[in-house]
């Protein structure tokens, strides 16, 4: 509700009306489908994975583009702690109202903590994907795979171009 105001509100204050037909519109003029947040200082697989790597111990979750494009999450399903991620591998799954999806980690390494929160209140996930909606947090195995995923202006255009596809 309060982004359809904000958009009604920009639209106005921009001066686009909804019976401007796409034709109309430059080429190089375009309204981003989405609003969401990419943090500075954390990397990001292709996949929307997060990944905020301090000293030994690497925090992940998904993106608050992963979860805008998943809807309400109703059910997340995490590894143990003390089990092992491999990259790219599946290590749980998000279940939404629109559909359920494999979490892939963007790094290997030891599961040291799972965030057990989120099998009571997984709906953190969409109100807090980069804060209190974290998945697990591991100790890498391999650090110099960090180096391999994006960076948030990376991220950003990944995502714009990923949305401007569909």
């Amino acid at each position: 509700m309060a982004l359809r105001m904000w958009a009604s509100f920009t639209a106005n204050a921009l001066k686009l009306s909804s019976s401007v037909s796409k034709s109309q519109l430059s080429p190089a003029f375009s309204i981003p489908r989405c609003f969401s947040s990419v943090l500075e200082g954390l990397k990001y697989a292709n996949s929307h994975e997060w990944v905020k790597h301090e000293g030994s111990v690497a925090t992940i979750g998904i993106t608050d583009h992963a979860q805008d494009h998943l809807g309400e999450v109703v059910f997340v399903e995490l590894p143990e702690e003390n089990g092992s991620v491999r990259k790219e591998k599946s290590f749980g799954a998000v279940e939404s109202v629109k559909a359920t999806s494999e979490i892939l980690s963007p790094i290997s390494g030891e599961v040291i903590e799972v965030n057990k929160k989120l099998s009571e209140a997984p709906g953190l996930i969409n109100s807090s994907p980069y804060e209190d909606g974290w998945m697990i947090k591991v100790k890498p195995s391999n650090p110099s795979e960090l180096e391999s995923l994006m960076g948030s202006k990376e991220y950003t255009k990944f995502c714009e171009e990923e949305d401007a596809a569909h």
